[in-house]
């Protein structure tokens, strides 16, 4: 049985649900990482001793599974559109958006499908704006090349930004610091094709990059999709 499909156990003298713990969990985790996350420290918030939180989560798997359907909650309104292009762009970047807020959700995006209610409208939300438009298997690839592509992107987003915490340099301040030694190794001549890059490519932010990558991506998937 799921956490989804298992009943609460009846109220008690302290107030407690299951919206409550994912809330405090997910103020947690936004102040601290997933690492910040426990039973112990969520009961704490909400001045509750750790065993009552046991008759509505049974694990920290269950907790974090309710985390990650609670965020799907904020992607959902992105899926709307004209087509199944707006869709899919729409629901990357509302994913995007969400692990910007929520960094700990890099963490678990992946892996196996989610579950809960919310998980489940987007992923029928994205499938009927593809339904039709090619054979099924070709529409299940299409979804998986998409989200490799937005989590693979936000994942690497995301390292980024904890990179910056915890060295306390910034990008800018990061290239300068390692440039003299870039610098050198690019002078012995042996990185020609990564020279021109570095010399003559230019720089964009994160959510340029971003923007192209799934455009590019969204081209491949129009490229396969011939109605069967």
């Amino acid at each position: 049985m799921t956490v989804w499909d298992r009943p609460e156990p009846p109220a008690r003298p302290v107030p407690l649900d299951r919206e409550r713990i994912v809330a405090a969990a997910i103020a947690l985790a936004d102040e601290g990482g997933l690492e910040a996350v426990s039973l112990r420290k969520v009961a704490a918030r909400l001045q509750a001793g750790p065993m009552r939180l046991y008759g509505y989560i049974s694990t920290k798997q269950e907790l974090f599974d309710l985390m990650v359907d609670e965020v799907h909650a904020e992607i959902l309104p992105g899926l709307h559109g004209d087509g199944w292009r707006q869709v899919l762009h729409g629901r990357a970047h509302r994913t995007r958006q969400a692990a910007r807020r929520h960094e700990w959700l890099a963490d678990l995006l992946g892996g196996r499908p989610s579950l809960g209610p919310n998980a489940l409208a987007v992923t029928e939300a994205t499938l009927a704006a593809l339904d039709g438009l090619a054979g099924l298997d070709t529409v299940m690839r299409a979804v998986e090349t998409v989200s490799a592509y937005v989590t693979g992107a936000i994942r690497a987003e995301i390292a980024n930004l904890r990179a910056e915490r915890a060295t306390g340099l910034s990008k800018r301040e990061w290239q300068r610091a390692f440039g003299p030694h870039l610098s050198r190794m690019l002078a012995t001549g042996r990185f020609p094709a990564l020279a021109r890059a570095v010399h003559e490519g230019r720089d964009v932010d994160a959510e340029e990059s971003f923007a192209t990558g799934l455009d590019w991506v969204l081209d491949a998937v129009a490229a396969k999709l011939t109605p069967p």
